[in-house]
């Protein structure tokens, strides 16, 4: 397909004069771009809840979630995976993401990477990719040689796919079990897809991990119940979260944590089920790490 003919590649007639508007008009006609992102996110949540029932259903057999992308869909990508650890308490390798051109490439650009669909491929062979995993791929454009070659040998693995573009009828969407397009049309400066294209990306991320995460037991009502507290933050949230779980106070909540080593879970099993460690732990082992089961009578 020709570069040209991508929406994300058009001139948007609204910023036409860009360049002579002064800062307030320039930030306001941005401002109305972006927020018809999250309407065009909206078009695609059918889309984006079917990939993430297949993340959902990776996870729970010790599966992962692999993002592949690059550029600023790569970056995108690895920003996402690198949060999932403290707010989910998942293992450093249960999502990670794949950046053409490598780990540098997240602050150097690395040209010519993105054409290489061979590039893909290799990076997926040295994560040792299995048939439990599920692999989203990222590009703004669509077309990016890297996903559409990596997405390619996810499939003939037997792993799940996922694209995610922002042009409709995108040449990925023909390479993915699940298709997300995000069709954000022109960008306020042409062709800049780390604007609204970012952000649709950013967006769909954002669903992706978390509504997975919520779909395998990772929060409790709306409360991050899995957050490892490994700052002084974290730790402070930990005890409020403790305490709202279980309608106690935070006294209650930190002796609770002191128990449990830190473990928020545990710690709101045994205040909600009013047993013992031992005792939550075992319900938690039993209910596949789902607080609302564990607590369940019966």
């Amino acid at each position: 397909m020709d570069l040209s003919a991508l929406g994300t590649e058009t001139r948007n007639d609204r910023t036409a004069e860009l360049d002579r508007m002064p800062v307030a008009e320039l930030l306001d006609v941005m401002n109305a771009e972006d927020q018809s992102v999250a309407l065009a996110v909206r078009a695609a949540l059918p889309q984006i809840g079917a990939a993430v029932e297949l993340i959902a259903d990776s996870l729970r057999q010790d599966g992962r979630l692999i993002y592949l992308g690059a550029g600023t869909s790569g970056r995108i990508g690895l920003l996402d995976a690198v949060e999932c650890p403290p707010t989910f308490g998942t293992s450093p390798d249960q999502v990670i993401a794949l950046l053409a051109g490598g780990p540098n490439a997240f602050v150097v650009a690395v040209e010519g990477a993105e054409d290489d669909p061979q590039g893909g491929v290799t990076e997926l062979e040295g994560v040792k990719l299995t048939a439990r995993d599920t692999v989203v791929g990222l590009a703004a454009s669509g077309r990016t040689p890297y996903v559409v070659g990596g997405l390619d040998y996810a499939r003939s693995v037997g792993a799940s796919t996922v694209s995610v573009a922002c042009n409709a009828d995108a040449v990925i969407s023909r390479h993915a079990d699940v298709a997300i397009e995000v069709v954000t049309g022109p960008e306020v400066l042409t062709g800049s897809t780390r604007l609204k294209g970012g952000s649709a990306q950013k967006m769909v991320c954002n669903m992706l991990s978390t509504a997975a995460m919520v779909r395998i037991g990772k929060a409790y009502r709306n409360l991050m119940v899995d957050v490892r507290p490994s700052n002084d933050k974290l730790v402070e949230r930990a005890r409020q979260m403790v305490a709202e779980a279980a309608n106690t106070d935070l006294e209650t909540a930190t002796r609770a944590l002191e128990i449990t080593g830190g473990h928020a879970k545990t710690a709101i099993v045994m205040l909600l089920a009013s047993c013992g460690h031992d005792e939550a732990k075992a319900r938690l082992e039993r209910s596949g790490g789902d607080v609302r089961t564990a607590v369940t009578p019966g």
